[in-house]
C-alpha cells in the first residue's frame, strides 16, 4: 500500500483526491498539508480521510511511511517543495506548471537524478482518448508532415478570479494565462511537434485590472517546414479549446475531425473522402484510455512506484513546456523574435531575471485568502465519447 501526502488543498487538490480514492487497495492518503490554518482539516473532513493534518510540508519529510508527495500548491513553491520531498526520498507528482523558471526546472531534474526517485509533472490531457488518438495519427504519418498548426487555449475567468492571494502576480503565480492555462495546450503541442526554433509573441491584459500578468497572449511559432499559431486567453466566452494540424494530405484535429483535399487540374481543391475514411477508421481502431485525465496520470505514477517503471510524463516534458512559455514571455516583453533553445546565461533563465524584465500591466488590488467553492473548470474533454 502506497502512502501519500497531498501538499496544498486548494481547488486543484480536489481533482487529485478524487483520483487517489479510485485506488483504495493500492494507495492511502496518510497526510494533507496546507499553510492556511483549518483548510487541510476541512479537506480531510470533506473526503472522510483517515490521515494526519499539517501546516508545513516539512512535517511530512521525516515520515518514513510516506513514499509519494503530491504537490498541489501555487507555482512559486513547486520547486522548493518538490526538491525537499525528493531529497527526503519521496517520489513526487507536481501540478502544472513545473516551476516558473528554467533554473528551477533544471534543479528539480538534477535532484531527481541524484536521488533516483520518480518525478512526474501533471499534464493530464495526455490521458484523454481524443488527444492520444491525435498524437497517434500524427505519428503514423497517415496525413503527412505538419505544415500549419493552430492551437487555441481559450478560457474565461471573471475579474474576481485574480483576487485570490497568489494569483495575478509574477512573484507567486509566475505568469498569467500563458503559464497557468495554456500550459496544457503547450504541453500537447510540444508532445506532438517538439519545440519550435523561433517564437514571436504579443502579451496583453485586456480585462483584469487587478492583475500584474497577461490575460491574453498570441504567438507565432516557427518550426522547420511549418508554422504554428498559439492563443492563450482567459477572456474568451465558451472556453473553446482546440488543436488543429494542417498536414500535407489532410487536416487532423482535437476534438476529432478530419478533412482531406486533393488538387483538381486547375489547382482548386477536391475532397478526398477515401483518405478521410482511412483516417477515421484508423482512429476508431485505437485502444481506449482506461483512466481519464488526472485519474490516468495518478494511476500511471502509482504503477511506476509499485513496479519501479518509468512515469509516462517526465520532468523533461514539464521543462520543455516551461522553455516555450519562457520564450513567449521573453518575446512579448522585449518585442522581438526569440530563438530556442534558451541557455543558462539567458536573463530569462531565472525567476530573478524574469521579475526584473516582465511588464506589470496593473497592480494587484485585493488579496483574498479564499474565494470559496471547489467548482472549477479544468478544460475541455476534446469531444470524448461519454
Amino acid at each position: 500500500m502506497i502512502q501519500v501526502a497531498i501538499i496544498g488543498t486548494g481547488n486543484i487538490a480536489h481533482s487529485h483526491i478524487h483520483a487517489w480514492l479510485l485506488f483504495p487497495e493500492r494507495a492511502h492518503i496518510a497526510a494533507v498539508v496546507d499553510i492556511i490554518p483549518g483548510k487541510a482539516q476541512k479537506f480531510k473532513e470533506k473526503y472522510g480521510l483517515d490521515c494526519d493534518v499539517y501546516l508545513d510540508h516539512h512535517d511530512v519529510l521525516g515520515r518514513e511511511d510516506i513514499s509519494v508527495m503530491d504537490v498541489c500548491t501555487p507555482p512559486y513553491v513547486h520547486a522548493e517543495i518538490s526538491i525537499n520531498g525528493m531529497k527526503a526520498g519521496k517520489n513526487v507528482i507536481c501540478e502544472k506548471p513545473m516551476a516558473p523558471s528554467l533554473a528551477e526546472c533544471d534543479e528539480m531534474i538534477r535532484v531527481r537524478d541524484e536521488t533516483g526517485v520518480k518525478l512526474s509533472i501533471i499534464a493530464q490531457n495526455r490521458f484523454r482518448k481524443p488527444i492520444r488518438d491525435l498524437k497517434a495519427l500524427l505519428d503514423s504519418g497517415i496525413a503527412g508532415p505538419v505544415r500549419h498548426a493552430t492551437v487555441n487555449s481559450l478560457w474565461w475567468r471573471g475579474h474576481c478570479y485574480y483576487d485570490l492571494w497568489w494569483r495575478g502576480t509574477w512573484e507567486k503565480e509566475g505568469g498569467g494565462c500563458t503559464l497557468n492555462h495554456a500550459v496544457h495546450h503547450i504541453d500537447m503541442l510540444g508532445w506532438m511537434m517538439g519545440l519550435p526554433k523561433r517564437v514571436t509573441s504579443v502579451l496583453a491584459n485586456t480585462a483584469h485590472d487587478n492583475a500584474e500578468v497577461e490575460d491574453l497572449s498570441i504567438s507565432i511559432l516557427e518550426y522547420p517546414g511549418a508554422l504554428a499559431s498559439l492563443t492563450a486567453s482567459v477572456v474568451d466566452h465558451g472556453e473553446e479549446q482546440t488543436l488543429v494540424f494542417q498536414c500535407e494530405k489532410a487536416q487532423l484535429a482535437a476534438p476529432f475531425s478530419t478533412f482531406a483535399s486533393v488538387s483538381k487540374p486547375n489547382g482548386f481543391p477536391e475532397r478526398d473522402e477515401n483518405l478521410e475514411k482511412e483516417i477515421s477508421d484508423y482512429a476508431d481502431s485505437l485502444p481506449p484510455v482506461p483512466y481519464i485525465g488526472h485519474d490516468g496520470q495518478i494511476e500511471n505514477v502509482l504503477t511506476a512506484v509499485e513496479n519501479g517503471t518509468d512515469v509516462a510524463i517526465t520532468a523533461e516534458d514539464g521543462r520543455r513546456t516551461i522553455e516555450l512559455i519562457t520564450a513567449i514571455y521573453k518575446s512579448g516583453t522585449l518585442k522581438t523574435a526569440v530563438e530556442l533553445p534558451l541557455l543558462p546565461d539567458d536573463p530569462f533563465y531565472t525567476v530573478e531575471g524574469i521579475m526584473k524584465s516582465v511588464p506589470h500591466f496593473y497592480e494587484k488590488t485585493k488579496s483574498e485568502i479564499d474565494l470559496g467553492g471547489s467548482d472549477i473548470t479544468v478544460g475541455s474533454d476534446y469531444g470524448a465519447k461519454k
